[in-house]
């Protein structure tokens, strides 16, 4: 696909690429303040918070793991079915451990309500999130967001790891999708 192409799917840029390094590197700066001394980890919700991930995780200025979950809530769809599926579980034991999760958007908040739950579950000494982008026209349900990086309208959005069937993450802005790709 052509940039050209590319252009002609996306109707507004609503974050661009340089807003994004720059509010990382803020929360950054505020969870290595919160966290100080604490045992974090910091869990990205596959596959659309790798780039979050990474970004976020390198703006850190202390060491600390990372883990890995893909659970699916969406399909190829446009919106959350609300049945949340574990494609891949953590490695890491969370007892006693301070949880990040890392997520790329909070949409309905059917997932992440979910992963709360879990994750308290499992032990864990205190389980917070961080997500780039939240949709607060769109929740379904009330979920409590330490960190976030910018609210954004219910548009369906695409790049920096937002996919629609599997293309688009790789975009180095946030953009909404033309209705007639997907529609």
């Amino acid at each position: 696909m052509r940039a050209a192409d590319i252009a002609d799917d996306l109707t507004d840029v609503l974050v661009t690429e340089e807003q994004i390094a720059a509010k990382l590197e803020e929360l950054a700066a505020q969870v290595a303040h919160d966290y100080e001394g604490k045992d974090l980890l910091l869990v990205g919700v596959l596959k659309g918070a790798v780039m979050v991930m990474a970004d976020f995780s390198r703006a850190l200025p202390m060491l600390v793991p990372i883990d890995w979950m893909a659970v699916s809530s969406y399909g190829t769809g446009t919106r959350s079915s609300g049945v949340v599926q574990i494609r891949k579980d953590l490695d890491t034991d969370l007892h006693g451990k301070h949880v990040l999760i890392i997520e790329d958007i909070i949409d309905s908040g059917l997932t992440l309500s979910w992963l709360l739950e879990n994750f308290a579950s499992r032990g864990a000494a205190s389980v917070e999130v961080l997500a780039l982008l939240r949709k607060p026209d769109a929740m379904k349900v009330h979920v409590e967001c330490r960190y976030v990086g910018f609210d954004i309208p219910s548009d369906f959005v695409v790049g920096y790891g937002l996919d629609y069937a599997e293309k688009y993450r790789n975009l180095r802005d946030v953009a909404v999708l033309a209705p007639h790709v997907y529609s």
